[in-house]
């Protein structure tokens, strides 16, 4: 734990921020951690130049892979951003099978400064603890002309916004709406014969991004059209330079306090927002009301329990939200919150790994559904469904799942979209709600 030193500055947009940010400094090693100004997206988080990385890629098998979860115990006190990939969970259980993804499985920066924005006091914070970075950002802040300059850069015209689109039919789905169909059927199937109760089925599909085209800019267009309370970028740099994460999740993974409090914020059931203010409230009751939404919903839930038990004090754990609704721009959720204290002998690293993959993500029993998952999906996941991770200076450790997400490398852009598929699930709703959540994300980049 350190005390970084912090200074307060004149009120700017994070946009008008994050441009100059990367015009000054570049975008590699950029991270931008945004919120949507509710509860649990007050405050943004942003930094450029990281001081120090990690990289790791590749499963046990490899002679060139290497842990993750080794290379995050060594983590030196400061303030760390990055993600953690899915198939990270080949190290935790290397007796199930994993696919290998061409994207680095851990990535993460150490930045000084960061810059902190509260959005409900509109306030501007700068964090830092090596002087001589903190003054020049510093000063780089209170040069109000290049400021004005990069709010310029930003009001770009609609016709060049416009020519930065991507059509939606220039995507290619790895899974078609048959061979989706099909592969819900597989799973309950399976969960008939008692071979796992609940699989998180996933699409993949990726187009080529066929000219220069920043992160940045994709991610500008995707939290103007779908904000959400956990939703950022993190542009990876060094080993992992041309790769970045792109998301606008509403779901929280795991959040450790210092103290030790933990909580866990799972998401299952979904319905589509109607512009009719009537329609929204059916959608919202019709979701509320479903058994079969509640059941996925309070599986993960108890998986989780499970999951946080194995490292948390016993009888602390408690659940003071089941099932909660919660609205976005584009959707309805149903949200539940777990909580626990860890053991004194524990550390978020020891959370991360009792935990990993996300239950919400993946199914329940978990490894078994993992393994049926790895049968029926044709790619890898990669950082989908992984986690964006983030260790603060006093050892606050916070990360979100990585759902409504879109990953970069190189020329090549990913979008994924899963559903939970549990014993009553349809073949044919479950991929309408395939189409509610990954339809914005692709409209937001049109």
């Amino acid at each position: 734990m350190i005390t970084p030193t912090k200074q307060l500055f004149n009120w700017q947009e994070p946009e008008v921020i994050a441009q100059g940010l990367i015009d000054t400094w570049g975008e590699a090693g950029f991270i931008w951690l945004d919120g949507d100004g509710s509860k649990r997206g007050r405050w943004v988080t942003m930094a450029v130049d990281p001081i120090d990385q990690i990289c790791c890629r590749g499963l046990p098998n490899n002679e060139e892979a290497s842990n993750p979860f080794e290379a995050l115990r060594y983590l030196t006190p400061g303030h760390w951003t990055g993600w953690l990939s899915y198939e990270a969970g080949a190290w935790l259980e290397p007796c199930n099978p994993w696919k290998v993804d061409t994207m680095a499985t851990l990535w993460i920066g150490s930045h000084d400064p960061v810059l902190k924005f509260d959005l409900a006091k509109q306030e501007l914070w700068l964090e830092g603890c090596h002087q001589n970075r903190f003054q020049k950002v510093a000063n780089w802040l209170k040069t109000n002309s290049r400021l004005k300059e990069t709010c310029n850069k930003q009001n770009k015209t609609n016709e060049e916004k416009n020519s930065n689109g991507i059509p939606l039919d220039s995507w290619h789905w790895h899974t078609n709406r048959v061979e989706f169909t099909n592969n819900v059927n597989k799973i309950k199937n399976l969960i008939k014969k008692g071979d796992i109760f609940q699989a998180n089925l996933t699409t993949c599909c990726s187009t080529s991004l066929g000219k220069q085209v920043l992160a940045i800019d994709l991610y500008q267009k995707l939290r103007e059209y779908s904000p959400a309370p956990f939703s950022g970028i993190v542009v990876g740099a060094g080993q992992a330079s041309n790769e970045a994460i792109i998301s606008a999740s509403p779901e929280r993974f795991l959040k450790v306090l210092p103290t030790g409090q933990v909580e866990a914020r799972p998401i299952k059931g979904t319905r589509p927002r109607r512009s009719d203010s009537l329609q929204d409230a059916a959608m919202a009751a019709d979701l509320v009301c479903s058994t079969k939404d509640r059941a996925e919903n309070v599986m993960i839930v108890d998986l989780l329990r499970n999951d946080l038990g194995r490292v948390c004090q016993p009888g602390s754990i408690s659940v003071p939200q089941l099932v909660g609704l919660e609205s976005y721009s584009h959707v309805h959720h149903l949200t539940s919150v777990v909580k626990g204290q860890l053991n004194k002998e524990n550390t978020w690293l020891d959370l991360l790994k009792a935990s990993w993959p996300g239950g919400s993500i993946s199914g329940a029993p978990k490894l078994r559904a993992c393994q049926r998952l790895y049968e029926l999906e044709p790619t890898a996941r990669g950082p989908y469904c992984g986690s964006v991770i983030h260790v603060t200076w006093n050892g606050t450790f916070d990360s979100n799942i990585l759902i409504r997400s879109l990953m970069i490398q190189g020329k090549t852009l990913r979008a994924n979209a899963g559903c939970g598929i549990v014993a009553d699930s349809d073949a044919n709703s479950e991929a309408q709600e395939l189409n509610w959540k990954l339809m914005p994300l692709l409209k937001a980049l049109q």
